[in-house]
């Protein structure tokens, strides 16, 4: 635990770090390959998801009717 200054805050220390092998091109397309197979991947588990709820939500009637 640090001393409490009123006076003084407290900054995160700076540094200047540039990468050897970057290349904004490159890192661009595979954020952009990267967010188009997101997208694939949610619409692909959607229609199970929804199935899943809707037997869920069945058996839940079910069981309402049958204790109610």
């Amino acid at each position: 635990m640090g001393i409490f200054l009123p006076g003084r805050r407290v900054t995160p220390r700076r540094f200047s770090y540039e990468p050897r092998y970057y290349n904004p091109e490159r890192e661009e397309r595979l954020r952009r390959r990267l967010r188009i197979e997101r997208r694939a991947l949610s619409k692909r588990r959607n229609p199970l998801s929804l199935v899943y709820f809707i037997i869920l939500l069945l058996m839940a009637l079910y069981v309402y009717n049958a204790l109610g």
